[in-house]
């Protein structure tokens, strides 16, 4: 009974070393020699302390090296920080959602680690192997082309591993449906908008999407949706794709390009991926002298301030930024104290249609 009582006193005295940063993660314990001098004890005593501590998942044994303190204590004590991923942030979307996130946060002592990944993967992957070696007590994330097989799953299951609870926002990955997120419901606002030019007698509609978001994937679902409810044929043809890195320039080019094609293919009304795409439409046709709403009719999505404040307000639909970002960090401290208690943990905002200039309002 001694001996048991004995190999548990070590264990315990183990843990509160590591749990307390006095042996750091990665850094080697003593020998079992050493140990067993330390204690006071038999080697046979110090090794069922040591396997215990590893069936824990709190070290780990490197053959001919030694026994390390595993990464996992790196994230087992609280440190009130709080990782923020985006895909950009000076974009008119994301000053507000960090806005609505850091509220939320500071209210209950809670710091915020930003990173940036420019919608690139490879970006978001170097952001979380950083922040899995960083003390954080959860993530925030927009993934980034998240309509694009994600390739760094490990680095999500590392989060599930050490128990790092993690919320996306504005888009999931295929793989990770499951997981908790907030998401809008895209498919339902492109309907909106589409549906409203449909009811204002346009029925030749441009659709203009982003190929490599799912965001861009269920807008285009709910413009191809409304066609359909209205009897109106889906010519891929009147659809444009762009893709992230040519998002400035390509729906610019393409809207020039299809105004002077008009006499072959007629469209009298343009659905957008967003109030920035709207603009650029706008844009183009203005330099080829193209009225807005008389000849076309424009749309675009987030009710952003460029839509109330550009040449022609456009009609567009709502993307409540800062409310987002609270109900993100709502969800995220849910989960940092509930865990898997947590009930509701994917939440779908319905969009509203705001209907202004660009069609005719």
């Amino acid at each position: 009974m001694e001996k048991k009582l004995k190999y548990v006193d070590i264990c315990d005295d183990l843990r509160r070393c590591m749990l307390e940063a006095k042996v750091k993660p990665g850094e080697k314990l003593p020998s079992e020699n050493e140990l067993s001098a330390q204690y006071g004890v038999s080697r046979q005593t110090v090794r069922k302390a040591l396997e215990i501590l590893r069936d824990e998942g709190y070290i780990f044994a490197e053959h001919g090296r030694g026994t390390y303190c595993s990464e996992l204590m790196r994230h087992c004590k609280k440190s009130k920080n709080i990782a923020v991923i985006t895909t950009y942030l000076s974009d008119y979307i994301f000053p507000r959602v960090i806005q609505g996130i850091d509220r939320v946060l500071t209210e209950n002592g809670y710091s915020i680690l930003l990173k940036i990944t420019k919608n690139s993967r490879g970006m978001e992957a170097r952001c979380l192997e950083e922040l899995l070696q960083k003390d954080i007590d959860g993530l925030i994330i927009e993934p980034s082309k998240s309509q694009i097989m994600c390739r760094h799953m490990n680095l999500y299951e590392m989060l599930d591993f050490y128990e790092i609870p993690y919320v996306f926002i504005q888009g999931t990955y295929a793989q990770m449906k499951d997981k908790p997120s907030i998401i809008m419901d895209d498919c339902r606002g492109s309907y909106l908008v589409t549906e409203h030019l449909i009811s204002q007698g346009r029925r030749d509609l441009i659709g203009m999407f982003k190929a490599d978001d799912t965001q861009g994937q269920q807008r285009h679902k709910g413009y191809v949706q409304a066609l359909q409810a209205a009897g109106i044929s889906y010519d891929p043809d009147k659809v444009v794709w762009f893709y992230t890195e040519d998002r400035k320039s390509h729906p610019y080019e393409k809207m020039k390009q299809l105004i002077d094609e008009r006499e072959h293919l007629f469209f009298d009304g343009v659905v957008c991926y967003n109030d920035q795409i709207a603009l650029q439409v706008l844009r183009a046709m203005g330099e080829k002298g193209v009225d807005c709403p008389e000849e076309i009719a424009v749309t675009g999505y987030d009710d952003s301030y460029l839509a109330s404040t550009c040449r022609v307000p456009l009609t567009t639909v709502t993307h409540p930024q800062e409310r987002l970002g609270q109900m993100a960090a709502e969800l995220l401290l849910q989960l940092i104290r509930e865990g898997d208690r947590v009930a509701d943990r994917q939440i779908l905002i319905e969009p509203e249609l705001v209907v202004r200039k660009s069609t005719g309002a």
